[in-house]
């Protein structure tokens, strides 16, 4: 990854300097490049391409531009033996995400009711895009919700274009922008404020604080619906051994919103991963 990284600064002719940032199981690696920021992806040949390969270029020309997010400046495909590489150069976002290296929350975001109106207006307008992409699929609901969540599978009866990775490391502070947008499409609604809460739920005011601004979708049963269908997502995550100190708060959160104990297996991973 660091000679891909390497090679496609070399043919965007930037130089390639600061920390590395690694993404999910060494898949990504990011350094800023200048005034860029350069981003190298990696995938096996034949499972390279699709709606996450596509997404950050496909948000560039399909997501207004009222949505703040880094604009792109150039893409490049290549392979190596039975690897593909795809390098995306994006300008650079000065503005530090609200945390680093965890989606979670570690302390109070202490971040003004600009921030928030904005967040608010950004979500509102991506809504409102016209995209086949699929982030949240109905099979993977009839498949998961027993096994995670305890319960029947629900119904996504309302949808909506949405982020779909909405959490703290993905929202710089104020001026906002949104980052990361390889997962964007299709999703249920209230599915990012659902997932955003989740991942605040380390620090109670701010998770009220998000309850308190998408009020308006939670409070619905459509919006409860998506929220349980990003727990259930965020909690599979979690029985993968991610995200440990806040594993239980979400297996709790999930279990008030249904009623029911999320399953014994799901609850020993989250225990086996919090002692890790």
């Amino acid at each position: 990854m660091r000679h891909a990284h390497a090679a496609a600064a070399q043919q965007f002719q930037v130089p390639a300097s600061g920390p590395e940032v690694w993404g999910w199981q060494g898949r990504t690696l990011g350094r800023r490049a200048g005034d860029c920021w350069l981003r190298v992806v990696s995938a096996a040949v034949d499972k390279a391409g699709g709606r996450l390969w596509e997404g950050t270029a496909t948000a560039d020309t399909h997501v207004p531009r009222s949505v703040p997010r880094p604009r792109l400046r150039g893409v490049l495909d290549w392979t190596s033996g039975d690897v593909a590489y795809r390098a995306e150069l994006t300008e650079y976002v000065p503005v530090p995400p609200v945390t680093h290296g965890t989606p979670a929350l570690d302390q109070d975001t202490a971040l003004p009711d600009s921030w928030w109106t904005e967040l608010r207006s950004a979500l509102g307008v991506l809504a409102t895009v016209p995209t086949d992409r699929e982030s949240v699929r109905q099979n993977w609901v009839d498949r998961n919700f027993r096994r995670f969540l305890g319960i029947d599978p629900v119904r996504i009866r309302e949808t909506t274009t949405g982020h779909a990775d909405l959490h703290w490391a993905n929202l710089t502070r104020a001026p906002l922008v949104l980052l990361d947008w390889e997962n964007w499409g299709r999703l249920p609604v209230s599915y990012d404020p659902g997932l955003l809460r989740a991942y605040s739920l380390t620090v109670p005011a701010v998770a009220a604080r998000v309850r308190h601004e998408f009020a308006h979708v939670l409070d619905t049963s459509a919006g409860r619906a998506g929220e349980l269908v990003a727990l259930g997502q965020l909690l599979q995550a979690c029985s993968r051994g991610v995200h440990p100190h806040l594993a239980p708060l979400v297996a709790r959160w999930a279990g008030h919103l249904t009623g029911t104990p999320v399953p014994c297996r799901v609850r020993d991973s989250v225990s086996n991963s919090e002692r890790s």
